[in-house]
This record gives structure tokens, sequence and C-alpha cells, in this order.
């Protein structure tokens, strides 16, 4: 066992766990939740090291594991799971492969990211997770879905029920998980607090405008976000309308 994991148990049967070793870039939040019937797991963190080696209890329940879009940082590990579902759209790039790198020179080439002039990232893990690991055979496994959602797909879990909501822009196949019961989001890369991407190849802002026009409507509780800590309604409210200022001032 490692310490590449860290885990922290959240309100309401919930357990984030992050990466802290990774960089800003690229350190996402998993999402564990458990119901009285099963489990799910919301995205997969970046698969440098398998979760079913470091927190086996996470599949003592044979986990569904969603996937919020296709980046590698929300990917790595979808294969260690039996059940995988995400939205129809993001099928063919995982079935095909998410393209991955622990380099962020390559990582931006590879996603067609343009830094702008901004200083890229290095190497993008600040410790090797096992003596004699070698960041430049990082690959990540292609991933067949066993269940293709579409937006009102409900989730049920026994006690608890999530609805899938498609917000594109940020990717295609972009998708939030709402608990309604709870007024809990899962929100992947939708919208999270700090600066919304929106210009990647497969980007799309003019979807991602109606995604935050209903995101800023949306009456919940708490957010748990593809990355960093959550938040509440009126702060959604403030990162969705900041959002559709900014590409407001485009025009």
């Amino acid at each position: 066992m490692t310490d590449w994991y860290e885990q922290r148990e959240m309100d309401g049967g919930v357990v984030r766990i992050t990466e802290p070793h990774v960089d800003q870039l690229l350190k996402a939040n998993v999402w564990w939740l458990r119901g009285t019937d099963r489990d799910i797991v919301v995205d997969a963190g970046l698969g440098v090291v398998p979760l079913r080696r470091e927190i086996p209890q996470l599949f003592e329940r044979d986990p569904l594991v969603i996937l919020t879009h296709a980046h590698p940082d929300h990917v790595g590990g979808a294969h260690e799971f039996r059940e995988r579902a995400a939205h129809a759209a993001a099928a063919e790039v995982l079935a095909e492969g998410v393209p991955a790198s622990l380099y962020g020179a390559e990582l931006y080439e590879k996603l067609g990211i343009d830094a702008a002039g901004e200083p890229v990232p290095g190497l993008l893990i600040d410790t090797l997770p096992y003596p004699g690991y070698d960041p430049r055979t990082y690959r990540l496994e292609a991933v067949t879905l066993t269940r293709r959602l579409q937006d009102g797909d409900r989730i049920d879990l026994g006690d608890r029920t999530l609805t899938v909501l498609h917000l594109p822009g940020h990717t295609p196949g972009c998708i939030a998980l709402l608990e309604e019961h709870a007024g809990v989001l899962y929100s992947g890369d939708v919208v999270y607090d700090g600066y919304l991407i929106d210009d990647l190849p497969d980007s799309d802002a003019a979807s991602y405008r109606q995604s935050m026009e209903f995101l800023a409507q949306l009456d919940v509780s708490v957010v748990h976000p593809g990355h960093g800590r959550g938040f509440d309604r009126a702060r959604l409210r403030e990162l969705a309308t900041a959002y559709l200022r900014r590409v407001s001032d485009r025009k």
C-alpha cells in the first residue's frame, strides 16, 4: 500500500477520494456513494496507481463506475470496474483509449490544449508511486461501456436515486448527476470553483452557455465537483453567471 490516494468521509454516506501527488491540472475527485442496494463511483482518477490495489473496499459491493466525461484525469481507473457507464457521446473516445501523458507538453499536444503563452507544467506528479516507476510508460486502457447514459436516466441505489443531466460544452459527453432528495449535484467538469475550460478541440461554447443557463437556475444544496472543494447553490449561481458574462463579452 502507498499513500497515493487520500480518502475523506463526507456527509450522507459519501467518500471523496483524491490523488494528492498529482499536479493541479489533473488532480480530480473520485466520489464513492454507498446505497442500501449498491454503490456507485463517480469518475475514476488518473490511473497511475490501481484503485483496486490501494482501496480494495471500494470494490467489495461491485460498484458501477459512472464517468462524467472522457478526459484522462477522470477515466484512468475505469477499466478496473466490471460495470462502466458514461454518456453515449463519450463511448467512442473511451473505446479508442483516451490520450494521456504525465508530461505537460506532451499532454497539451495530445489534447490539443493551447497554452497561450502560459508556462506549461513539466512532470505532472510530484513523486513516484513506487521505486522504479517510469512516468513515460503511463497509458490509459480502452474502456468499453456496459451502459450508455442519456439525459434523464435514473441510477437507483436503493435508498437513493440519481438523475443523469447531459450538460455538454466542456466535452460533448459531459454529464452531471443530481441526487434530488438530498439536493446534491455531482458536476464533473461541467462546473467547479475555477476557470471553466471551453476551448478544447471537442468543446463547444454555445452548448456550454446553455448548460450554464440551466445550472444557474438549478435548486441544489451542495455541489460536489470534479476538481477542488464543494460549494453551495449561491456559489453555483455565481460561477454560472460569471461564465455567461464571459462568453457574452466575446461577442
